[in-house]
């Protein structure tokens, strides 16, 4: 079976430059962009998905 593959809500129209798209994996999770779907991929572990998603929030934060 293949990775479904789910766009992020903060992902905009045709015209944005920045979409991403994660993906259940039997090691962890992945993330390709969605401009480029037959690009590859990055694998993170369960762990350093949460720590990127936690450095993301801090430093995007007001």
């Amino acid at each position: 079976m293949g990775v479904q593959w789910r766009k992020s809500s903060y992902s905009g129209g045709a015209n944005d430059e920045q979409c991403v798209e994660l993906g259940r994996l039997s090691p962890g999770i992945g993330v390709r962009d969605s401009k480029d779907p037959d690009g590859g991929h990055l694998t993170l572990t369960v762990g350093e998905f949460a720590a990127l998603l936690a450095r993301i929030k801090r430093t995007t934060s007001p």
